[in-house]
């Protein structure tokens, strides 16, 4: 199946605030968060990308439009990636947020997390998990098992999804690390998902870059899907 870029949006006005933004309206990137959008343009040079998903949340436009513009890609908006719908906690601040009771079931019990008046962590991840492996599967279809393709979203929806990939329990999912425009990046196969990257601010990406199908002498090249299986000792 296709690779999936996970791509954490750029630092925004309430990241430097210390605020939960969550779903509220109006929260844009700052001039970092614009500078970081714009490096992922040439970080992602020569990957080719099949599709440009994102959130609906602004941050995450503003954080996708330099790629897509670049790659002459409309963006799919999609639902399923927006932020965790935090309730009557949207917009408060992470100092006072943390005294509350619920402050530490997140912290410690993320899975049995429910929001004021929003939504849970589980149900969450229930829904970027579906969003995501419903675009994969579309993916595959329209471009092959081989494609690339970018996800745009938040850092919980991301921590969530990368857990998910890793097959741990969301109640780990508070140890994964998704700083600003950070990459993590999963493949997924018939019977499991491979993490290639987690929280990537800088690295190479060339080899995200899907490789040739491979001649059998003898066979036609053929475009199969990538093997379930785990390299034994290693990759070369």
């Amino acid at each position: 199946m296709p690779t999936v870029i996970l791509l954490r949006h750029g630092r925004s006005s309430a990241n430097v605030a210390g605020v939960l933004a969550g779903r509220s309206p109006g929260v844009e990137l700052d001039d970092t968060g614009r500078a970081q959008a714009e490096k992922v343009v040439g970080r992602l040079e020569g990957v080719p990308l099949a599709r440009i998903v994102c959130s609906p949340m602004t941050r995450c436009e503003q954080t996708v439009a330099p790629l897509a513009a670049a790659r002459e890609i409309t963006p799919v908006t999609e639902p399923g990636l927006a932020e965790v719908d935090y309730g009557s906690w949207t917009g408060g601040e992470l100092k006072t947020l943390v005294k509350e009771p619920l402050w530490k079931v997140v912290q410690a019990h993320p899975s049995a997390a429910v929001f004021p008046d929003g939504e849970g962590l589980a149900a969450m991840q229930a829904r970027a998990v579906a969003a995501v492996r419903r675009h994969d599967a579309e993916v595959a279809a329209e471009h092959g098992p081989h494609a690339v393709w970018l996800a745009c979203s938040h850092g919980d929806l991301i921590k969530a999804l990368v857990a998910d990939a890793l097959a741990t329990h969301l109640d780990n999912f508070q140890r994964i690390m998704i700083d600003t425009c950070s990459i993590s990046v999963v493949s997924y196969t018939e019977t499991r998902p491979f993490v290639a990257r987690v929280n990537d601010v800088g690295g190479d990406v060339a080899g995200l870059i899907p490789p040739p199908p491979k001649k059998v002498e003898g066979e036609e090249v053929t475009d199969a899907a990538p093997s379930s299986d785990a390299v034994v000792g290693g990759t070369t």
